[in-house]
């Protein structure tokens, strides 16, 4: 026999159709960056870098886009548009609009780049919101393997006793690469020539050619020229020592008090963006970077993986643009 389950009292019907309103009241009511949060991202997402393709940044990107894509169930999508100072990256995030469907890549070029030109045309402070570091790089300075250079104390003593004798090979006027060895000269007190060449390989070349007798850049640009023995590592431009390059001194180590340079990799978005987007994205990266596959894959470009809060990779900037402003200043770089 069924047993029928007893009809609603009139309170009952009462009490429940209440409820009922209520839960619908509050859905109507709930901010609109708590259903962003709930149902972000519902299509791809753009992920705007100021680079080409292949370079460090660009492999980073992807590396870290390919994990965001498997964690949030969308597609994080690399678009390459280089170009002066980020300026056409910059503008295209800024016109994708400010619903965490177009995000931006910044680097420590992009703070050098707010210290250079004289009329940046956007502003990383007012126009974008920080969501997370990804990763930190540092420069490597080398040498030839048949130079007589086998420390930086031996280019530095002979920068002093042999002025302008010794030339120093960078990439590209106010890149992060040549304005490391503009601090370089400045804090080391050595007087030698800083030789920017338009890319890494022209800047190889002249350095295994004899034409430069010093180099300076990031470990995965060197990272083959140093295990195939052409170049030698003679210091490091961080406050710690590569652990890709254990051996290798740093260049405060080497005898420059306080020289310390680390690039940077970080995630940006429109100002305006849902906070809870941010969060949301911040969160994500936080766990993709954490992933052991991640790291060792980043370190393997020479990269410590590490996510931040937004207001540490913001104070990061604030400080970087800060030191190249007075970098550029001491050097007498025009402004662009």
């Amino acid at each position: 026999m069924v047993k029928l389950m007893p009809a609603l009292t009139q309170d009952s019907f009462r009490r429940r159709l209440a409820a009922l309103a209520f839960a619908i009241a509050a859905l109507a009511v709930l901010p609109d960056a708590a259903l962003a949060q709930a149902t972000y991202p519902d299509r791809p997402v753009r992920v705007i870098l100021p680079f080409g393709p292949g370079g460090v940044a660009d492999i980073t990107a992807r590396l870290v886009a390919e994990k965001l894509s498997e964690k949030l169930g969308q597609n994080f999508v690399i678009e390459n548009m280089p170009g002066a100072g980020g300026i056409a990256a910059a503008h295209a995030v800024l016109a994708g609009g400010a619903d965490g469907y177009t995000l931006a890549w910044f680097t420590s070029g992009t703070a050098i780049s707010v210290a250079l030109f004289r009329h940046l045309p956007f502003d990383p402070f007012k126009q974008f919101v920080p969501i997370s570091a990804v990763g930190y790089f540092g420069l490597v300075f080398v040498t030839g393997a048949d130079s007589p250079y086998h420390t930086l104390g031996d280019v530095l003593k002979t920068a002093r006793e042999k002025p302008g004798t010794l030339n120093l090979a960078s990439v590209v006027v106010g890149s992060t690469q040549d304005l490391t060895a503009e601090l370089f000269k400045a804090m080391s007190g050595a007087d030698i020539v800083i030789v920017p060449f338009r890319t890494t390989p022209d800047a190889l070349v002249a350095l295994l050619r004899g034409d430069t007798q010093l180099g300076v850049d990031f470990y995965a640009a060197q990272a083959s020229s140093l295990q195939s023995g052409q170049t030698r590592a003679l210091a490091t431009s961080g406050a710690q020592r590569l652990p890709e390059l254990p051996d290798v001194p740093t260049v405060q180590e080497a005898g420059v008090a306080n020289f310390e340079v680390m690039a940077w990799n970080a995630l940006y978005a429109p100002a305006g963006t849902p906070t809870a987007i941010v969060d949301k994205l911040n969160h994500a990266i936080g766990e993709v970077l954490a992933d052991p596959d991640v790291k060792q894959r980043a370190f393997n470009l020479g990269i410590d993986a590490k996510a931040s809060t937004p207001a540490q990779i913001d104070a990061q900037m604030h400080a970087e643009i800060e030191k190249w402003v007075n970098v550029i200043a001491t050097a007498h770089i025009p402004k662009q």
